[in-house]
């Protein structure tokens, strides 16, 4: 795993390269618990992990801070298997896995799949 870490101001993005899994978490988390106290938001560039276990929903949905600061947390990227781990946690849980705010720039139906049509 090679994680960059960049950061202007209050914003930071974190880029992990590889799978997130229960191995990849804590280096992952080390990344976004040393980030400056200014940062009060984060973008999880995933456009390079290809695979993502419910380690990723850890990182994504419980973020540990270590002073119990707040930080806006976001995604961009998502590849095709992390986001099939979300999509069913969100329909699980909607309250926990909230999409609508992880996601906050590009809408849910973009990753609908439509609803295969009945017979005819």
């Amino acid at each position: 795993m090679n994680i960059t870490t960049t950061s202007d101001g209050t914003t930071a993005r974190i880029t992990p390269r590889g799978d997130i899994d229960f191995d990849t978490l804590p280096p992952l988390r080390a990344a976004a618990d040393t980030l400056p106290v200014q940062v009060t938001d984060l973008l999880w560039d995933l456009s390079h992990t290809r695979f993502m276990d419910i380690a990723g929903l850890h990182l994504l949905f419980t973020p540990a801070q270590p002073d119990g600061r707040g930080r806006r947390t976001m995604v961009t990227g998502l590849r095709p298997q992390p986001l099939r781990l979300l999509l069913p946690a969100a329909d699980t849980n909607p309250a926990t896995f909230d999409l609508a705010r992880l996601l906050s720039d590009t809408p849910l139906t973009d990753f609908r799949q439509p609803a295969p049509e009945g017979p005819r």
